[in-house]
C-alpha cells in the first residue's frame, strides 16, 4: 500500500531543466515541499523518491492528513 502511495505520487512529478540546462528539478504539485533536484534526470528522481518517503514519514510522526488520490 505504502509503495503504491509513493509510486502514484512520482508518477505526478513534473520535470524541467535549470540552471542552463545543467540540473534537473522536479516536483509533485499536489504535495506541498516536495520537490528536489539532480544533475541527471535518473538522479533527480532518485531524490524525489528519498524527499517524498521523509514527507510522509514527517506527517505520520506528526499525525497529519495525508492526501490521498489514485488518479495520475
Amino acid at each position: 500500500m505504502l509503495q503504491d502511495y509513493i509510486s502514484t505520487y512520482l508518477k505526478k512529478a513534473k520535470y524541467e531543466r535549470i540552471e542552463g540546462g545543467k540540473q534537473f528539478y522536479a516536483e509533485i504539485k499536489p504535495l506541498r515541499g516536495v520537490w528536489a533536484t539532480g544533475k541527471t534526470k535518473a538522479e533527480c528522481q532518485k531524490n524525489l523518491s528519498s524527499t517524498l518517503e521523509g514527507w510522509i514519514i514527517f506527517r505520520l510522526r506528526r499525525n497529519l492528513q495525508m492526501p490521498y488520490s489514485f488518479r495520475v
